[in-house]
């Protein structure tokens, strides 16, 4: 096999690896046990949480930071246990180190497994913040669960405009690559004595 079609199977590798939605989702792996955007309510029994600024950013998912300050922001919680529909869970949004509270949800059953804050003006400081969840059971007992997230970081770029960005700086370096004899010699070289050592 040729050096071209060794670099040319390289390169469409990496493409197919940049474009892989089991790559970026959730942080760079797939499934809930790498999920960063998650509650542990009880060992093994979990809340996915996801947060969007739909006015400034309509087609971004955020988890532990949140870009804008004064926007519309809306906190979707998920159940990926069926058996919490049943029971009441309260949600309080805290600015943190003093605790402040910025939001309060009553505790309340959500029988579609769903729960949407919306946070009209959004969070109006700069900082760190806390969601608590707590999870009232039948016997009176409240379990409750943490998660951390900072506010007003500004603009983000996402893993997918990061990938789009580094996959065009490769086509264009492949494109040279073809298209320049010197570059191409000094680059099979550099091969040719990567493959000896």
């Amino acid at each position: 096999m040729s050096k071209k079609h060794i670099l040319r199977n390289g390169f469409l590798g990496l493409l197919g690896l940049i474009f892989s939605s089991a790559l970026w989702a959730h942080g760079g792996a797939a499934g809930t046990d790498t999920d960063q955007c998650k509650f542990e309510l009880e060992p093994g029994h979990w809340l996915h949480y996801t947060a969007y600024q739909p006015k400034a950013y309509p087609a971004e998912e955020f988890c532990g930071n949140l870009p804008d300050l004064n926007t519309l922001t809306q906190l979707v919680f998920d159940y990926q246990d069926i058996r919490y529909r049943d029971r009441r869970i309260e949600f309080e949004v805290t600015k943190e180190p003093e605790g402040k509270r910025v939001f309060f949800q009553e505790a309340a059953k959500h029988p579609s497994g769903t729960v949407v804050l919306s946070l009209p003006n959004g969070i109006t400081e700069a900082g760190k913040y806390l969601i608590h969840i707590t999870l009232l059971q039948d016997n009176g007992e409240r379990l409750d669960a943490h998660m951390g997230f900072k506010a007003g970081s500004g603009q983000p770029v996402s893993s997918g405009s990061m990938g789009l960005y580094a996959l065009i700086a490769l086509a264009a370096l492949y494109v040279f690559y073809l298209s320049n004899e010197g570059f191409k010699r000094k680059v099979d070289e550099l091969i040719g004595k990567a493959k000896d050592a």
